[in-house]
């Protein structure tokens, strides 16, 4: 996953050679597209005074915001309960209602996380569990149609983005929100109780009940709520189809890069739309080892034990973006409540709540970018590379993708096609068809290789690359991009009114079925088109990769 939900251009350290050129590339392409003014900052010493006639009265209490950039922003809502203390590794609970006036108008602190390479140190805040919420100014006096982004980062780093302009310009009320990450958010452990872990998920859904319970006194309709988000937001979008917990809480989803986990050399936890997750007996027994690890492993009170231990002790010895198996469990795992089983296997199986659902993933998705020996920069580290993902298979794949079909003889672009085609683009094409059975599916591949990035090197329609166009950060478009931009934020808004992508100002972009297999290319300058997934399979080799990945380790059993 090279395109982060993350914090600032604080990340971008410097490259002395084109591996860590490309680990540069990764954060400076993740940063432009997702967090811009509305990220977590260090704290004022004051919240900035709320705009006239803002105030709005939740269920909890009164809130105000503040008008800017053609829509109000309230920033930092308390939805559930600080979970610190007793509440850590614990449902998410009801917060304390108050009277006084929330001067809802600079955003939340970022929850736990680890520090990212070449970053600022890591963020140990417990107290995180707030929402933003963006309404256009001319809102009008219909409810408008509500749209909840989950971010992404692995489910171990990241924070919201600003949506001021998918709010404004999508006329949509748009909403997002924090939830526990990494081992604070996931953590599984018997001593924890029944069917612990999950808990970052149970979040996302606890800030859906907030919407559905708050959302209409901000201006929106509860019955016509959109979930989506990229990378691990848009795992979190599959899981949530799945989720039992979830039910009638949205009614439409956008899954986007949810497909995003190698064989080998896995930089995040498995999780994501197409991946076997860790049962529950996996999870615990992960538990168990990490307990032993901070010096908890045979206290009296393992629980009481655990949630005395520093956050940073915690976070130093969990999970790592490198190394996500180092600590307990750090991603969604099957706990037998939240997720009863992985979302490929109910994808399978049917097992759906009753939603519509826009899918895709980008054409070059690649998350290589953070691992330097991910990048293939001779001849060598391509045939190595290949070697090390799919061993005896690799003469094959070698044949498949010779150096000589790509421009320059490119390994770079050889492999960040072979990793791309393996792992997300044909397993998203095999989910869009069980998936079609049961819900109506608008399935998409994002073919724009030319959104801006401050890379010298072809990384082609990268990982998230919708991110730029929903949350721009001032990166200037030419006239094609801008053209694109427009198109994302019709399509995305339009879908989230009425279940159907299609609208004016936008291409016909039909129901993908069994008897109608048509993906939406994207692509710049409004000449986005569908094309057949027969034409995808031969583009990507998917009928190779589809019998391949049917044994992979990940794959759902």
């Amino acid at each position: 996953m090279r395109h982060i939900g993350s914090k600032s251009k604080k990340f971008l350290w410097a490259a002395t050679s084109i591996a860590a050129v490309t680990v540069a590339v990764a954060v400076t392409v993740a940063l432009a597209a997702s967090r811009t003014a509305v990220a977590a900052a260090p704290a004022a010493p004051a919240a900035p005074a709320c705009t006239a006639s803002t105030p709005v009265q939740t269920e909890d209490g009164p809130v105000c915001g503040l008008l800017a950039n053609g829509a109000t922003s309230y920033l930092g809502i308390p939805y559930a309960a600080p979970p610190v203390g007793a509440l850590r590794w614990q449902p998410p609970a009801p917060v304390t209602p108050w009277t006084t006036t929330l001067q809802a108008t600079q955003p939340g602190a970022d929850c736990s996380q680890p520090t990212f390479p070449g970053s600022t140190p890591p963020t140990t805040s417990e107290d995180c569990l707030t929402l933003n919420v963006q309404v256009p100014a001319n809102a009008g006096p219909a409810p408008l149609p509500v749209m909840v982004e989950i971010h992404g980062g692995g489910f171990l780093l990241g924070g919201p983005p600003d949506q001021t302009h998918l709010s404004a310009t999508g006329h949509v009320i748009a909403v997002a929100i924090h939830y526990r990450l990494g081992i604070l958010g996931f953590l599984a452990n018997k001593a924890l109780g029944e069917h612990s872990g999950d808990y970052g998920l149970q979040d996302q859904q606890a800030a859906l009940r907030w919407v559905k319970r708050n959302i209409a006194r901000f201006g929106g309709n509860p019955d016509n709520v959109t979930l989506f988000g990229q990378s691990a937001g848009g795992a979190s979008v599959c899981d949530a189809a799945v989720s039992p917990t979830a039910a009638g809480l949205f009614q439409k989803g956008i899954s986007e890069s949810g497909f995003y986990n190698y064989w080998v050399n896995t930089i995040w936890s498995i999780g994501d739309c197409k991946s076997q997750l860790l049962t529950e007996r996996q999870a615990q027994e992960a538990g168990a080892s990490f307990a032993a690890k901070v010096g908890c492993g045979t206290a009296t009170d393992v629980a009481a034990c655990l949630r005395a231990v520093p956050v940073q002790t915690l976070i130093a010895n969990g999970g790592q973006i490198l190394n996500p198996t180092a600590g307990g469990t750090i991603g969604p795992t099957i706990n037998g409540t939240t997720l009863p089983m992985s979302a490929a296997k109910a994808f399978i199986l049917g097992r759906l709540n009753k939603i519509r659902l826009m899918i895709g993933v980008a054409r070059d998705e690649f998350n290589g970018g953070l691992y330097t020996n991910l990048v293939a920069n001779t001849p060598a580290q391509y045939r190595e590379l290949v070697r090390q993902q799919f061993g005896a298979l690799a003469p094959t794949v070698m044949a498949l993708y010779p150096l000589s079909r790509f421009p320059d003889s490119s390994p770079f672009i050889a492999y960040r096609t072979v990793m791309a085609d393996s792992a997300s683009v044909c397993p998203a094409l095999v989910a869009d068809q069980p998936l079609a059975k049961h819900i109506p599916v608008y399935a998409f591949e994002n073919d724009n290789a030319d959104t801006p990035t401050t890379t010298p090197l072809p990384i082609g329609a990268f990982h998230n690359a919708e991110n730029p166009f929903l949350f721009p950060n001032g990166t200037p478009f030419d006239a094609n991009q801008a053209a694109f931009g427009d198109q994302i934020v019709a399509e995305w808004a339009g879908f989230a009114r009425t279940g159907n992508p299609t609208v004016d100002g936008t291409p016909l972009w039909t129901r993908y079925t069994n008897d109608n297999r048509l993906v939406m290319s994207l692509v710049p300058a409004g000449d986005s088109a569908l094309t057949t997934t027969d034409t995808i399979n031969q583009q990507h080799h998917c009928g190779f990769w589809d019998a391949v990945n049917r044994t992979a380790p990940w794959a759902p059993r």
